[in-house]
């Protein structure tokens, strides 16, 4: 038989659970954060522009196909 790990119950454990990831985690150095949204926004479209017209479109074609061909 399983052990009880704590005596809260339900609603306290999806509260503290929506507490804690609403704020983000407190071990997480908020300039980092922010650097590293900067680099993802900048990611893509500085990839594109950097890519030749007939590599993007071999991308954009294996993209489309992959997405397509999965079945749901």
């Amino acid at each position: 038989m399983l052990k009880r790990l704590s005596k809260k119950d339900i609603n306290e454990i999806a509260a503290s659970l929506v507490k804690t990831t609403a704020k983000g985690s407190p071990h997480k150095n908020p300039a980092a954060v922010a650097l590293g949204r900067l680099g993802g926004l900048k990611g893509g479209k500085a990839r594109a522009k950097k890519l030749s017209s007939k590599r993007l479109k071999e991308i954009a074609k294996k993209a489309a196909k992959s997405r397509w061909s999965k079945k749901s």
